[in-house]
């Protein structure tokens, strides 16, 4: 029988692990027995109530997954059962076993295990996405990237190596700069209170062409400040809400909240910089764009991506404790056996 953590939002001690019977799939869909889950920064919020995508009620949270396909719907003719995929999911990855569109599904290159495969698409999709259709990358450009060794940061490091690009890398702990070295990184530096003259040191005089922003506060506010003419901030999360506990501090949010960085538009016409922000729940919706996005991933033949964690199954609530505290380099994976 088929299992999946369930929970109504507010508190990660309501996750809890049900069984329950998938019907086969339908028109155009397959079934999937998963095999690895990719945790997401998404997947917190979501379960603590705060990511405006949550479902209404009782869901099962989870972006993406590995596994075999086991079942194809009617109008299914390019999987069979038995072959090996991955895919992405607006919530539900959370368990053993899903019916998916299969318009969603991908397969998994030879040389990688399923748990490799759970740590691609999102960061990937994200990284590639927010770098090139909203960055506007440049070969050659100089490219800032905020929690440089976590699962984005690591992908957004292969596309930006992809261009040619000089890239300074951020970590929130000084453990991890020689890891964000060895990866490639030309400058890894620490978000401390001297990141505005570390980071001017790390130019050496080049312009600041483009940010991935993950975290918010003076670590956007800084950047912005010193971006080139023409420049762009990519904002994809918000680091800086996340904190350990089961259930979000709400004060401490609502402290975060109110002071956050505020861009005034009149200035950025005098300041000829660009900020654009995105969710990959969006993209989601628009499934031939995704499609189109992986297939030009194909041509940049990216290495495979780093899994730096990996939980049983029923160990999913404390894998989610241990990503809360950033104290992760890569992916954190739960396996299924």
């Amino acid at each position: 029988m088929a299992q999946k953590y369930v929970l109504e939002a507010g508190n990660l001690r309501n996750l809890k692990r049900e069984f329950f019977n998938l019907e086969a799939p339908g028109e155009n869909m397959v079934q999937v027995e998963v095999k690895a889950i990719g945790l997401n920064f998404a997947d917190i919020f979501a379960i603590w109530g705060l990511y405006g995508a949550t479902p209404q009620g009782a869901f099962t949270p989870g972006l993406e997954y590995a596994g075999l396909i086991c079942a194809t719907g009617p109008g299914v003719h390019h999987l069979k059962i038995g072959d090996r995929v991955m895919g992405v999911t607006r919530f539900g990855a959370y368990a053993t076993h899903l019916n998916i569109d299969a318009r969603y599904i991908n397969p998994i290159p030879a040389n990688w295990d399923f748990a490799t495969a759970a740590a691609f698409l999102v960061q990937t999709l994200t990284a590639y996405y927010g770098m090139l259709r909203l960055g506007n990358l440049q070969t050659g450009a100089t490219v800032l990237i905020h929690s440089g060794v976590g699962g984005v940061g690591l992908q957004a490091l292969k596309v930006a190596k992809a261009y040619h690009c000089y890239t300074i890398g951020t970590v929130g702990n000084p453990d991890k700069v020689a890891f964000g070295l060895e990866q490639g990184y030309d400058k890894v530096l620490v978000r401390s209170n001297n990141f505005e003259q570390d980071l001017i040191q790390a130019l050496d005089g080049r312009p600041l062409d483009l940010v991935m922003d993950s975290v918010g506060g003076p670590f956007f506010s800084i950047p912005f400040k010193l971006l080139t003419p023409m420049g762009r901030m990519v904002v994809f999360g918000s680091a800086r809400y996340a904190h350990t506990g089961d259930k979000p501090n709400k004060m401490k949010l609502l402290w975060t909240f109110l002071r956050r960085p505020k861009i005034d538009p009149q200035a950025m016409v005098e300041q000829n910089k660009g900020v654009l922000g995105f969710n990959l729940i969006w993209l989601y919706e628009r499934v031939e764009l995704m499609r189109s996005l992986l297939s030009e991933l194909e041509q940049l033949q990216l290495s495979a991506p780093h899994v730096g964690h990996r939980f049983p199954f029923e160990q999913l609530p404390d894998a989610i404790r241990l990503f809360q505290t950033g104290k992760t380099i890569g992916k954190v994976v739960v396996e299924i056996e």
